[in-house]
């Protein structure tokens, strides 16, 4: 008798993924998935993302998080639909959770939603929750030998946002190093350096999500 645990799992969040890729695309409302480590500054540059694209894009946005409703509550400021999910200890986030918060949202009256996944740079690329688009963001801080040590997350991932571009000459951070393993891994990825603080970059790295948000849009 063969035991396959770990690939029925797997298949059967992509089962579950390919549902909710249907059930969106239906509705004509695009999902994109923002993955990174704790402190990377995936909450504040998603907000900078609300900020730029309100006027385009009416959005919806899920906080992932192992437990509180902090970033939520940033979320909510801004007058924007939210819903808190908590994984109360699970490092990632699955489809099912992402099918079962649908009904919460008002989807004719979205065009978008944004996932902010749990932070880490490993769980979160092994599992596709139904999403269009992928971004990972690395903060100078965390080092420049990540994409060697956590590949799998640049490998999947269609955009890498290099953010707190700012503290560059503060860190032996080597930006040509990060660049050239990503693109050994992911010829096709898209490269940003912004810093979410000075606001150098945000609009190159915008400019490039609105094209493809709307280019999914009217397919």
């Amino acid at each position: 008798m063969e035991i396959k645990v770990v690939h029925q799992i797997m298949e059967w969040n992509e089962d579950c993924s390919d549902e909710i890729k249907k059930e969106l695309a239906a509705k004509k409302v695009c999902l994109v998935n923002v993955m990174g480590s704790p402190g990377a500054g995936k909450t504040s540059v998603i907000t900078s993302i609300i900020k730029a694209m309100s006027d385009k894009f009416r959005i919806g946005v899920i906080e992932g998080d192992i437990a509180g409703q902090i970033d939520a509550e940033r979320m909510k400021l801004l007058g924007v639909p939210v819903v808190q999910l908590n994984t109360d200890g699970a490092c990632h986030i699955e489809a099912m959770s992402i099918q079962n918060l649908l009904p919460e949202f008002k989807l004719d009256k979205l065009d978008v939603i944004f996932v902010e996944n749990i932070g880490n740079l490993v769980c979160p690329a092994e599992f596709n929750i139904g999403e269009d688009f992928r971004i990972a963001l690395l903060s100078i801080p965390e080092g420049d030998d990540k994409v060697e040590k956590y590949p799998l997350m640049f490998r999947t991932t269609d955009a890498l946002v290099l953010n707190k571009y700012d503290m560059l000459p503060h860190f032996d951070f080597d930006e040509k190093r990060v660049e050239e393993n990503s693109r050994d891994i992911n010829p096709d990825i898209n490269i940003f350096r912004i810093s979410n603080k000075t606001g150098d970059g945000l609009d190159v790295f915008i400019n490039w999500l609105t094209k493809r948000i709307e280019g999914k849009l009217n397919a």
